[in-house]
């Protein structure tokens, strides 16, 4: 194995990896903090309000969200390796425009829906108002474009950095919240000026580097990227895929706080959030393993070998991940959420084979993206979704919030498999073996 580091590539993703390792733990470590403090603070009840809220513009932010950092990093990543800055300027103009619109759509059309659909996700009628002000974040979550520029600069330290922020600050506040016995009100300003401070100060970081870079002249917002072929259609299979996944997080807690009541989606957050915890390794070498395979030629028998390779070591990882969650689940919930919330146990270890999967998932995606099959992950996560929504009422009303666990986890094996099986395809297409 020792020959393995000494591939460029390899460690190169390592220590992107690392960067963004760091700020993670930083923010999984305040998250389950910030949700104790309101989760003791507020009760089961008015704690399963909060999510409702937050999940809904969650979800709102997934359906609209054009994840433009992918179209950056694709069109861009490239040349500015090679010197030649034009496409990026040109896929940054593009991506900024692209989350503009987006996140006013979002906005407007949320906060105009909601009020007709707010009982059927358990949002009481006497914190709608407190629902339709959060919607008024949506045009900064929707943005993705500082991510992008900072990933093709290679400053995956200021990505890891920025993304404490909002964490950090969320704690504290909540924290004291909670000291103060504050009311529901005060929790859900406390998340929308931490997720506005959140959002900002990528922003600032990204215009830093690319005048520091002198990338700033010639970027232009635009909605006709004629430099870029396939650039629409790319940003739309992308979004599409980006929506269809939110079914699975934010759509999947409004689902089952209408099938189970702000009680039950309490407890699938609690669950669904340690269960995410122990995915965090693949997640963050996923994030990147895209930069660096778009470097490649994969053609060649070297992205391969590192997705290969980055499989072996991030499985050694989640594997002690997950069984540390196993072991100590019930005891860390009872001691940091209370007793109260110890019904998320069981669905948490029904949860812990989606991690597993995400040994084996981390680089398909990535690689279907590199490999020009940008509506691959797209068909698998409609797959997937169909699986969760065919099968999340009746298993819900059978096992409770047991049954949206399975429902879950049966969405992630149908979403993996069959971007297994596309990319099993693609390699035989690019890398066919000899007569």
């Amino acid at each position: 194995m020792k020959h393995w580091f000494k591939d460029q590539h390899l460690r190169s993703l390592l220590k992107n990896s690392s960067y963004l390792g760091v700020s993670k733990i930083v923010a999984a470590v305040c998250g389950v903090a910030t949700l104790a403090f309101a989760a003791r603070g507020l009760g089961v009840l008015l704690f399963g309000t909060l999510i409702l809220i937050t999940s809904y513009v969650k979800a709102v932010n997934g359906l609209v969200k054009f994840q433009s950092w992918q179209l950056i990093v694709r069109y861009g990543g490239h040349g500015v390796a090679h010197g030649d800055p034009e496409h990026f300027k040109v896929a940054t103009g593009f991506a900024f425009a692209l989350d503009m619109v987006s996140g006013i759509f979002g906005m407007i059309a949320g906060a105009a829906i909601l009020p007709f659909i707010a009982g059927w996700v358990g949002i009481s009628p006497q914190y709608l108002w407190l629902a339709i002000f959060y919607c008024t974040m949506l045009p900064l979550m929707t943005s993705a474009t500082p991510d992008g520029a900072l990933r093709v600069l290679d400053r995956f330290d200021l990505i890891s950095w920025s993304g404490t922020l909002m964490p950090i600050s969320r704690a504290i506040l909540a924290g004291a919240a909670f000291i103060t016995g504050a009311g529901f009100a005060t929790y859900v300003i406390i998340w929308y000026v931490t997720e506005l401070a959140g959002q900002i100060y990528p922003w600032w970081l990204a215009w830093r580097e690319l005048k520091r870079h002198g990338l700033l002249e010639g970027i232009r917002p635009t909605l006709k990227p004629t430099a870029l072929p396939g650039a629409w259609r790319f940003a739309i299979d992308v979004n599409l895929a980006t929506s269809v996944q939110a079914v699975w997080g934010p759509i999947g807690s409004l689902v089952v706080g209408g099938l189970l009541g702000p009680a039950g989606a309490a407890m699938f957050r609690i669950a669904s959030t340690l269960a995410d915890s122990a995915q965090k390794p693949a997640d963050l070498l996923g994030k990147a393993f895209y930069p660096e395979v778009m470097r490649m030629d994969l053609t060649s028998k070297q992205p391969w070998k590192l997705m290969m390779r980055g499989t072996a070591l991030v499985g050694a990882v989640m594997l002690v991940a997950i069984l540390l969650m196993i072991a100590g689940g019930r005891p860390f919930m009872a001691l940091v959420f209370g007793k109260a919330f110890l019904g998320a146990y069981e669905p948490l270890l029904i949860m812990m084979v989606i991690p597993f999967l995400g040994i084996f998932g981390f680089p398909l995606t990535p690689m279907l993206y590199a490999l020009g099959r940008s509506d691959g992950p797209l068909k698998a996560k409609l797959f997937g979704s169909l699986v969760f929504f065919v099968s999340i009422a009746p298993l819900a009303w059978l096992w409770d919030v047991k049954g949206a666990a399975v429902a879950l986890v049966l969405a992630n094996l149908a979403n993996t498999g069959t971007m297994m099986l596309q990319l099993r395809v693609e390699h035989r297409r690019v890398r066919p073996r000899p007569a």
